[in-house]
């Protein structure tokens, strides 16, 4: 009988989402290709084999009856590294500032900016690392980090320099997306700046980015502007990625399918014509409905619209100041309890879907013979239980690159 590092047997639902190598849409997205009474093999850091009945010798058994056992959540939509903190603004949206009044009054993302360009690399990267210890604590195994807090050459490059330090030093698995293009800065014009970003920023992203994102809306970064730095960054082979319509409309969707961005994220204006543009083209959509329970807003992304026309939809946190959450599971909660998402789509969302919009699903997002051993052990009997039981950690066990963390 072969020997494995880890064996787990018995659980309630093994969902491993077996089945599909590009990201699921439609009725695929409730498909978690569930092994009951499933057993699991680990060695070396990979998975062995998924089944039922399985025999194997192991270092450590694992019982897991009456639980459920699934990939880690790829939260595929962070701004994790960021210093200082904004609890100040709540009072003042609780009593219905809105975020330019609270933009006038020294809050917002100029405020962000200014604590992060003061902050040491140390300092960013002890705040940060206390982030992902409970991303993990919550069951998130791999996550993507954007810069964008820095709005100056130094501080951007000072992000992204960060970023790789932590996935040095950290288990968890980070991959970094170059936003410089996140705000126009105080001190300089549009013009200027976009001519910074692509003259100066973009040529050092080198071995520090996978991603460029760019935040289309109104106010900060136009259709065109966006689109002029996107096909820059591609120059430095940076896949696009933009922040589409999260307050207005501006196109942003299709702009996504026109350039071939891997995802367009936030999405809670986007007209039909731009989502169906982005399901034929086959871009992701990225919602984040921690942003607009922040925010205390009624309007959520439209998932069951997506879903229906065919868009491919992951979950994520948007983790930054204004949006301070490491749950992924809470993610799933409300998806389902505000977005209408059922439980199977918004694992799929929160697990396979996810790695496909940061080009990583050939590794991680379904618990598949020889791919990267990132599993959790739920506390419960059934996936359905996350969105049921809400409010609490179902976590039980957390295993990252065949490790039990």
């Amino acid at each position: 009988m072969e020997t494995v590092d880890i064996f787990i047997k018995n659980a309630s639902e093994l969902v491993t989402l077996k089945g599909h190598n590009t990201p699921r849409i439609k009725k695929q997205m409730s498909n978690l290709s569930i092994i009951y009474n499933g057993s699991i093999a680990i060695n070396d850091g990979k998975i062995v084999e998924t089944g039922k009945n399985l025999n194997y010798n192991a270092e450590i058994t694992i019982d897991a009856a009456g639980k459920t056992v699934m990939p880690g959540f790829v939260d595929s939509h962070t701004h994790l590294v960021f210093g200082g903190s904004r609890e100040f603004e709540l009072d003042m949206k609780l009593k219905g500032f809105s975020y330019m009044d609270i933009l006038k009054k020294g809050g917002g993302i100029f405020y962000t900016v200014d604590e992060t360009r003061k902050a040491s690399n140390d300092s960013l990267i002890n705040q940060s690392k206390n982030r992902l210890d409970t991303m993990l604590l919550h069951g998130t195994t791999t996550c993507e980090a954007k810069s964008g807090y820095g709005l100056d050459t130094k501080t951007e490059l000072k992000l992204l320099t960060v970023q790789k330090k932590l996935q040095e030093i950290h288990p968890m698995d980070i991959v970094s997306t170059f936003l410089g293009a996140h705000a126009i800065p105080k001190e300089m014009g549009s013009d200027e700046y976009i001519d910074l970003i692509i003259d100066d920023m973009l040529p050092k992203t080198k071995g520090l980015a996978q991603f460029c994102d760019v935040f289309c809306e109104k106010g900060v970064f136009t259709r065109e502007q966006s689109r002029r730095i996107l096909e820059a960054g591609r120059n430095y082979s940076l896949t696009p990625k933009i922040h589409a319509d999260e307050i207005v409309d501006t196109g942003g969707a299709a702009l996504a399918a026109e350039v071939g961005a891997i995802s367009a994220d936030h999405l809670l204006m986007s007209s039909d014509t731009g989502l169906k543009a982005m399901a034929k083209s086959g871009v992701i959509g990225i919602l984040l409905p921690g942003t607009p329970f922040s925010l205390m807003m009624k309007k959520y992304s439209n998932a069951r619209k997506m879903i229906e026309f065919g868009v491919p939809v992951a979950l994520a946190t948007d983790l930054n100041p204004n949006c301070w959450t490491e749950n992924m599971q809470f993610m799933i909660q409300l998806a389902c309890l505000n977005m209408k998402m059922t439980s199977a789509e918004a694992v799929t969302a929160a697990t396979f879907n996810s790695a496909c919009a940061i080009g990583s699903n050939d590794r991680i997002g379904s618990l598949e013979s020889g791919k990267q051993a990132d599993i959790l052990i739920l506390s419960c009997p059934s996936h359905t239980f996350i969105p049921y039981h809400f409010g609490v950690n179902l976590v039980d066990a957390v295993i990252k690159n065949g490790s039990i963390i």
